[in-house]
């Protein structure tokens, strides 16, 4: 024991680069040198565990009971179930904050989990195109998700590999962990890059729809599709979609800032950005859609039509 916690203490003063945290316990070790440099905080991340574990099963009861955006609650089903495994690697940490594991569970799968919800809000633009008409779009509605759909598997399958390098690394191999940190950071710019065409695109179809209603009026409107426009369910949806948007696009950005800094960055290091920037961005995001589910929003529009037919449209 005394030769632990020798090392221990060479490892605070900075002396022992190749201390290894498996071996650290709260009676020999301090926290500064956990991964975090902070023991983190076991009622915010049980709450957010909860919250996103509770979304997932609305998101399925709602996609079951609907049948409806089958693809939307499959993705947002994944991304909160990810949310809710990164968390509980989190409450792990709070019971040893120098295990490896738990670290590389909770950084995977928070990392990982919004391109699962990115992938969802990006199922919805060819159905809002299709409401309000194709011919306002500068692109056909089957193409948004052709092109925005590979942009997240991309995204997600670096976010995955940088993650999986990582998590492979040992404590002393800093090389292997910063190239795995670097194919992260890759997946979340392309995720950054992707959202940001997505809301330029999205604001686009926006200004076009409004110009050709100032130009055309109603007729520059489908028809078909009046009653569910003007319903307070499908505005409401509108801007859920937006807010949540822009939620993601926020998060991703300060993940980008974060993991820029390296392991030992201080941003990695503060707990209270971290819940601010990460946990309430992503989990407003999914609470709105959850409550602005579009299975139920886009209800008045259907009118006996299948979503086959409105997708091939």
């Amino acid at each position: 024991m005394s030769g632990i916690l020798s090392m221990a203490i060479a490892a605070i003063a900075g002396r022992d680069e190749m201390f290894d945290r498996e071996l650290c316990t709260f009676d020999i070790c301090d926290i500064s040198i956990s991964w975090y440099k902070y023991r983190p905080s076991l009622p915010a991340n049980a709450a957010f565990a909860a919250l996103f574990f509770i979304s997932a099963v609305i998101f399925l009861i709602q996609g079951v009971v609907t049948r409806r955006f089958i693809g939307f609650t499959i993705a947002m089903v994944l991304g909160t179930i990810g949310e809710t495994i990164g968390y509980v690697g989190r409450i792990l940490m709070w019971n040893n904050p120098w295990k490896q594991i738990p670290f590389m569970i909770q950084i995977c799968c928070l990392t990982l989990a919004p391109a699962f919800l990115a992938a969802g809000i990006y199922l919805t633009l060819s159905r809002i195109v299709t409401v309000f008409g194709a011919e306002n779009s500068r692109i056909r509605p089957l193409w948004y998700p052709r092109i925005f759909i590979p942009c997240d598997i991309m995204a997600l399958a670096l976010q995955g590999a940088g993650g999986g390098i990582s998590s492979t690394a040992g404590d002393d191999d800093r090389s292997q962990a910063d190239l795995g940190k670097n194919i992260m950071i890759a997946g979340l710019i392309i995720q950054v890059v992707t959202l940001t065409i997505f809301m330029a695109l999205a604001a686009d179809f926006a200004f076009r729809t409004q110009s050709r209603i100032r130009a055309l009026g109603n007729a520059a409107l489908d028809s078909s599709y009046s009653h569910l426009r003007a319903s307070s369910q499908f505005k409401l949806f509108l801007l859920a979609l937006s807010a949540s948007t822009v939620c993601i696009y926020v998060r991703s950005i300060y993940r980008i800032a974060e993991l820029s800094e390296g392991w030992d960055g201080p941003l990695l290091s503060n707990e209270g950005l971290f819940i601010g920037m990460e946990s309430v961005f992503v989990v407003v995001s999914v609470l709105i859609l959850n409550a602005f589910h579009p299975s139920r929003c886009f209800k008045a529009g259907y009118d006996g039509k299948t979503e086959k037919a409105i997708d091939s449209q």
